[in-house]
């Protein structure tokens, strides 16, 4: 059997979507601290994913192209849960947990032009995420517990989908979406490693 580049694209992303947030939860656990981390680019990360899964799902999209995103929910989640936990806000981490994906989830169920009044707004919502990130690296000029694995991991996903989206559906709100995660997780990446870099000149 051979493998083509959709299929070797498809299985790429699925392998790297199982372990992406893996290194960092791995240094959030380990330093027992979530300094550097921005939960408000968690929660908007989180809401970007939930909209776009939901997306695709309605439209009938094929499968294979959205597979990952219930794992990488599930892991910005348990993510979710350490960073309030570290920071002393269990209460807060138990309602999210709950309430955020279910409740985002049945919202979007509603009606199709609340679908797709927030898939227009997808894009929007999951760049607004990694600005989060970035304006709180800025602000503590380090890179803390932040992991540039995990997000040149992400950079990564969002080249992969740039070609299977292409290949597939090729909806251009969808491409739209992946080429500005793409610029912007590299972005955050860069940042990191200047952070850390500069870290280890001081």
């Amino acid at each position: 059997m051979v493998l083509t580049v959709l299929d070797l694209a498809n299985w790429s992303t699925w392998a790297v979507c199982a372990v992406m947030k893996g290194p960092q939860l791995v240094a959030v656990v380990m330093a027992q601290s979530a300094r550097g981390l921005s939960v408000c680019s968690l929660l908007l990360e989180l809401a970007g994913f939930l909209v776009f899964l939901r997306y695709q799902m309605y439209y009938n999209y094929p499968l294979q192209t959205y597979l990952e995103y219930p794992i990488i929910i599930a892991q910005d989640v348990i993510l979710l849960l350490f960073i309030l936990r570290f920071s002393g806000n269990m209460k807060r981490a138990l309602f999210y947990a709950v309430m955020y994906p279910w409740g985002g989830w049945y919202m979007l169920t509603l009606r199709k032009r609340i679908l797709d009044m927030a898939m227009n707004f997808c894009t929007l919502i999951s760049a607004a995420s990694k600005v989060a990130q970035l304006r709180c690296l800025w602000q503590t000029k380090e890179s803390g517990q932040v992991s540039a694995l995990t997000w040149s991991l992400s950079a990564y996903t969002c080249a992969t989908r740039i070609v299977t989206t292409l290949m597939t559906t090729n909806d251009l709100a969808v491409l739209i979406r992946f080429i500005t995660m793409l610029i912007l997780n590299i972005w955050v990446t860069v940042t990191i490693l200047h952070y850390r870099k500069t870290k280890k000149t001081d």
